[in-house]
């Protein structure tokens, strides 16, 4: 080991970059979508560090981000507790139809294709966002119906039990024989990334954050998730 290299590594002992362990929180298209790369390349510069990934609800991500369970979260914004959050990207919300839908106006659904329709959301604060679609559109309650996961309203979907509502990120990975469109009016949810005053002053996190970011940039470099 040269001299430099000597130096480096001893900066990094310094820094408890070479010992220790780093607690993510995330939400499923997260997990699925983002976390594999971007805990690949960590590990390949801080293999020592190991790294633990709680799958869980956006609300119970920001608690125990502010417990100090987690020290640091994915989550969708705005958040109310006192945190340190940054703005990742705006994740575009869509409509999942089964095949052989198409909106009225061919392009995007509107309010006269939502007449009528039932809709299957996940249940609690996993729709925040994508219930705001309906309620901009004033859907009444009685016709939503909720499943547990993304994948399971895909399935739910091309069973034709009613129409999906998913963001962007949240379709990137699963299969259906289905159809997607955007809303007539585009609708988004804000994904961040929550660590805590405490959390925030430690050389691990502190590499994990810029690990995040850094891999958000390159993948959208426009800060928006689309459909291409």
């Amino acid at each position: 080991m040269n001299s430099q290299a000597r130096l480096e590594q001893e900066a990094a002992n310094i820094n408890g970059l070479n010992a220790g362990s780093i607690r993510i929180g995330a939400f499923s298209s997260v997990c699925i979508n983002w976390l594999p790369p971007i805990i690949q390349t960590f590990k390949k510069q801080y293999p020592d560090i190991d790294i633990t990934v709680s799958q869980t609800g956006f609300n119970e991500i920001v608690q125990e981000v502010k417990t100090g369970t987690l020290d640091v979260g994915f989550v969708v914004l705005p958040v109310a507790e006192n945190l340190m959050v940054d703005t990742l990207i705006k994740d575009e919300i869509y409509c999942v139809a089964p095949q052989g839908f198409v909106p009225k106006n061919q392009k995007s659904v509107t309010l006269d294709d939502m007449v009528d329709q039932d809709f299957i959301l996940q249940p609690g604060d996993y729709d925040r966002d994508t219930k705001a679609a309906l309620d901009y559109y004033g859907i009444q309650p009685n016709l939503i119906h909720f499943s547990i996961d993304d994948q399971s309203i895909i399935a739910m979907v091309e069973a034709g039990l009613g129409l999906g509502i998913l963001p962007e990120l949240a379709l990137q990975k699963i299969t259906g024989n289905v159809v997607v469109y955007p809303f007539e009016h585009s609708f988004y949810r804000s994904i961040g990334l929550a660590t805590s005053a405490v959390q925030a002053k430690t050389p691990s996190t502190q590499r994990m954050i810029a690990s995040i970011k850094d891999f958000v940039r390159a993948q959208y470099p426009e800060a928006i998730l689309v459909r291409g």
